[in-house]
């Protein structure tokens, strides 16, 4: 089978872990071809190139700036991309008869890159949806509902799941609500398929924990909590600090690794109140961040408490698979923590309930953290596995 896959993620290597490269791995490991679309940045100063790497070929298409910019250019850059895309596709892909089109969200506007892949190949269309945009941008308060440009996103939506095939939802609760808000979809066309990893346990003893603790320059004698990833405002970073300011619990520790927009916020923060049982590092390389993940004891997830819309973060699988008990403090629409909490691995708080987020990280710090980190293994191996989402997508065409 042929496979097409577009995405905003920047792809280099396939064999790098992640919820993209593990599936597209396990394509071509079953022998299937790939080719990979993915963005290179004006930043990076490299032109449109196709080159064949790794068992795949990979199209990187040069593009505006999308990451780590002004929100105007990046969202210039959603606006351009659909072009750029679809002219490198014409150019270097030319002739080639797909027979799946895969794609992710963000971004919504792939729509025209597709319908051009169908009538050149009659591809079947697979959407992952990752982001349900423009509602979570509403939800942030960063376009105004009703507004131009929210009409038109919501257009663009609108014509990317109908072009879609299959829709794969990360959760129930994403199936629902998408359901719910777009009544001209079939219902028979969506379907969950989350978020999924490859997994690598790491295990080390408690000697090997303790020397990675050390150079981190962490407490031997506490449980640590650790955060790990984007630092934005989707992750309600003012809720974070408020924890941070509230933690009194002796036993508890707060490690954050991470990067995004709101890293300058909580690193003022650390040098104005200088916290002598939390820790803030950037954002580290996937391996060392492994590591470091491999040693600590309880991981931590934060989102807005305004989301209307479900998110599934895909670092709670990064948790799972290092056996690590979660602590997910969200908006009451997703129900991550509703399924955390069913496979006896985790709690659930709502974002902004100080009080009850406390007593949470008091009760952690006395539980059985062995047995809960054995259930979220368990909870991933039943539900999270890559072969779950390779087989979902596979068994739909028809080759």
């Amino acid at each position: 089978m042929k496979i097409l896959f577009l995405t905003l993620s920047h792809i280099k290597s396939i064999e790098d872990r992640g919820i993209y490269t593990d599936l597209l791995r396990e394509f071509r490991n079953k022998r299937h071809q790939v080719t990979i679309v993915t963005p290179a940045e004006r930043r990076l100063n490299i032109k449109t190139n196709i080159s064949k790497v790794e068992g795949i070929k990979l199209l990187q298409v040069k593009t505006l700036n999308i990451t780590k910019c002004h929100f105007i250019e990046k969202g210039i850059a959603t606006l351009a991309i659909e072009f750029q895309y679809l002219r490198a596709i014409k150019k270097y892909l030319k002739g080639i008869k797909f027979d799946l089109v895969l794609y992710s969200t963000p971004p919504i506007t792939f729509e025209r890159v597709i319908k051009y892949i169908k009538s050149q190949s009659k591809a079947y269309s697979y959407l992952l949806l990752k982001d349900i945009f423009p509602q979570n941008a509403v939800d942030m308060k960063m376009i105004r509902k009703g507004s131009l440009i929210h009409m038109y996103f919501e257009r663009k939506e609108k014509k990317l799941y109908d072009i879609s095939d299959t829709i794969g939802c990360m959760s129930p609760a994403n199936v629902e609500f998408l359901l719910k808000n777009n009544p001209s979809i079939n219902i028979n066309k969506v379907e969950v398929n989350p978020n999924s990893i490859s997994p690598l346990h790491i295990k080390y003893t408690l000697e090997e924990k303790k020397e990675i603790k050390t150079k981190f320059g962490l407490p031997l004698d506490k449980k640590i909590f650790v955060y790990g990833g984007n630092l934005g405002i989707p992750q309600g970073i003012d809720f974070l600090i408020e924890t941070l300011e509230e933690l009194k619990e002796p036993k508890a520790y707060v490690l954050i690794v991470g990067s995004g927009t709101q890293f300058t916020k909580l690193d003022n923060w650390f040098k104005t109140h200088k916290p002598t049982n939390s820790t803030l590092l950037s954002g580290l390389p996937k391996v060392e961040y492994d590591t470091l993940l491999a040693a600590c004891d309880i991981g931590l997830i934060f989102l807005h408490k305004d989301f209307t819309i479900p998110n599934f973060p895909s670092r709670l699988l990064t948790y799972l698979e290092m056996k690590k008990p979660v602590l997910a403090a969200t908006d009451v629409n997703t129900d991550m923590g509703r399924i955390i909490e069913k496979a006896e691995c985790g709690y659930w708080v709502e974002s902004g309930d100080n009080k009850t987020i406390q007593d949470k990280i008091s009760q952690l710090c006395r539980d059985d953290l062995t047995t809960m980190g054995e259930n979220g293994w368990n909870l991933l191996k039943k539900e999270y596995l890559i072969t779950k989402s390779y087989n979902l997508i596979k068994e739909k065409v028809n080759v």
